[in-house]
């Protein structure tokens, strides 16, 4: 029998949306429930302990939502609060890692460059990750906030993406990187950008589609499954709603559901 609770996500804003989106795309059969906590945004910048216990509020949040399974859209969410997460509530998480493994799989030049806000790169998580899989591989890391700025403000082409990217991608390329792992959300939104910075001969790493793979594969060995009446994605936000749904009908498209507040 069909289980029609929502799948929850969560990210700091609007990166996430890049894993609901595939999600959406992989898991047509499952309700999403989405909040973006924008109150406490950007998550890039914050301790471990704020974001344990943010990300458990709203585990919370969402739990009220009858959510069935969590998915934390955020890098720096996910290395920063996820086990402590798993400890605390008993319902399913899917969070998101830095793509080493698979960057340093499709390298040819033996560099690989991962763009990461601050508390990713300076994670414990991400140092584990080098050095269990890079072998021999150098980790060029780029720290990404002024990209996620760009994306919350809903820019994602034009001359200041452009002169950002050359700041924050370029040493990596300068360096022979090929491979350029998207270690935060924000960044998929930009892919067509650093695209045509990097060229047709630099990869490009995007978790999100590894992230809903994972979560099919949870909710079928759980027997979770939904249902093929899925409706459309429910949004809360903790921060200014209005922003929030200009920026969402921007990257998504039009919204069939209105925006909500989340007290959180």
């Amino acid at each position: 029998m069909a289980d029609t609770r929502p799948v929850g996500v969560f990210d700091s804003d609007l990166g996430g949306l890049t894993v609901l989106r595939e999600i959406l795309r992989q898991c047509p059969t499952e309700a999403c429930v989405y909040v973006a906590d924008g109150e406490a945004a950007p998550y890039g910048t914050k301790s471990e302990a704020f974001l344990q216990e943010r990300s458990a509020r709203i585990t919370e949040f969402l739990l009220e939502q009858e959510a069935k399974a969590i998915v934390v859209a955020c890098n720096t969410a996910s290395v920063a609060a996820l086990s402590s997460l798993r400890e605390r509530f008993t319902v399913p998480f899917v969070g998101i890692d830095p793509a080493v493994k698979p960057a340093v799989a499709l390298t040819q030049t033996g560099t690989i460059g991962v763009l990461a806000t601050t508390a990713t790169a300076a994670s414990d998580r991400l140092a584990r990750l080098i050095h269990d899989y890079a072998n021999g591989v150098r980790v060029i890391t780029r720290e990404c906030a002024s990209l996620v700025e760009l994306v919350e403000a809903g820019v994602v082409e034009g001359p200041e993406v452009d002169t950002a990217l050359a700041e924050v991608v370029g040493p990596a390329l300068a360096e022979g990187a090929d491979v350029l792992v998207l270690a935060c959300t924000h960044l998929p939104f930009l892919a067509p950008a650093i695209a045509r910075l990097a060229g047709p001969g630099i990869k490009l790493v995007d978790p999100s589609t590894a992230v809903a793979r994972q979560l099919q594969r949870v909710l079928t060995d759980q027997q979770l499954e939904g249902t093929s009446e899925a409706g459309p994605p429910l949004y809360y936000s903790t921060g200014e709603q209005n922003v929030f749904a200009a920026r969402l009908s921007q990257l998504l498209g039009p919204l069939a559901t209105p925006v909500r507040s989340a007290a959180v």
